[in-house]
């Protein structure tokens, strides 16, 4: 039987950078998921160039572009790809700030091309048979009911929703206070459906399931707990099926039907960019191209001469 080829141990150099960097990262406040997969996207990195007796200061744009073709001839997804890459830009980053390397040899790896798809968006009618099918009478259901209201009325991500303390809800100012990526903090609006469904939550719900004194998260298990993002993706494929909703429906599908929504009803694309928590109004403009779409499709079937 013959050995498997082995890839070794990054060098002493390339451990340094990488423990520089995800120190970086973490100043930054950068979120864990990211922080591990950039973690796991740079050690293969750092494997690959010690066995070709790179160190990273020595790493150059051909040697890069050399690495990049290898992840593709091993037959990575595109948007895989471009993820390893934008961890390399981020390291090479943190060691140009930190005078180890004078210019950044990432910046000009061009990442490949992901296919373009559409955010999946639920209609109103939608929205609203999903939310109404959801009761309001044990203690689950009223925390379902205020999550995915909450959820739909203020485009929170999943992992906004289960780190969303109860202090973080201000009933006066019918907003929550929301501390999104890179730990960066927002305020957005919440409709009085919503808050009306928090607070039966709050007053009927979250008692009986009797949380620890000191646990701030809003929304909690049966066991008194912090929710996790796969209970709520796991429980909002529930309530979907019930109201036999087509195609699987994820926490992010109410963000986006949050955004296009809004965009539907004449909101201002910067608005919406600051209720997201979107850094870069690029990011935003993907709901031009779902409302673009759809009207499209609207034509298509409504002109005589479609």
């Amino acid at each position: 039987m013959k050995n498997l080829p082995t890839t070794p141990d990054p060098s002493d150099g390339w451990q340094r950078a990488l423990a520089l960097h995800e120190d970086d990262l973490v100043t930054r406040g950068a979120a864990e998921k990211t922080r591990r997969a950039y973690a796991s996207d740079l050690d293969a990195l750092a494997r690959w160039c010690t066995g070709q007796g790179i160190e990273p200061e020595q790493a150059s744009g051909r040697h890069l572009r050399r690495y990049a073709a290898s992840l593709s001839a091993e037959g990575l997804a595109p948007a895989s790809t471009a993820r390893k890459l934008a961890a390399i830009r981020s390291l090479y980053r943190s060691l140009r700030e930190h005078r180890i390397v004078p210019a950044n040899p990432a910046d000009l790896l061009s990442a490949p091309k992901k296919p373009q798809s559409l955010p999946k968006v639920l209609t109103s009618e939608q929205m609203s048979a999903l939310l109404d099918r959801i009761p309001s009478s044990t203690p689950l259901e009223l925390r379902d009911r205020a999550l995915f209201e909450l959820a739909y009325a203020s485009g929170l991500r999943a992992e906004e929703l289960v780190s969303l303390p109860v202090a973080g809800v201000d009933f006066d100012r019918e907003q929550v206070r929301v501390e999104g990526k890179g730990a960066k903090t927002r305020f957005v609006p919440v409709g009085e459906t919503a808050l009306a469904a928090v607070n039966r939550w709050l007053e009927r719900g979250r008692p009986a399931l009797r949380p620890a004194a000191d646990e701030p998260a809003l929304f909690v298990s049966k066991s008194g707990r912090r929710l996790s993002t796969s209970d709520v993706r796991r429980r909002l494929r529930t309530w979907a099926r019930q109201a036999a909703l087509q195609g699987g429906v994820s926490p992010h599908a109410l963000r986006h039907s949050f955004a296009t929504h809004l965009l539907d009803g004449g909101a201002d694309l910067r608005a919406i960019q600051e209720l997201l928590g979107h850094s870069s109004i690029s990011t935003t403009q993907v709901y031009t191209r779902v409302e673009s779409a759809r009207l499209k499709t609207a034509y298509a079937r409504a002109h005589p001469r479609a």
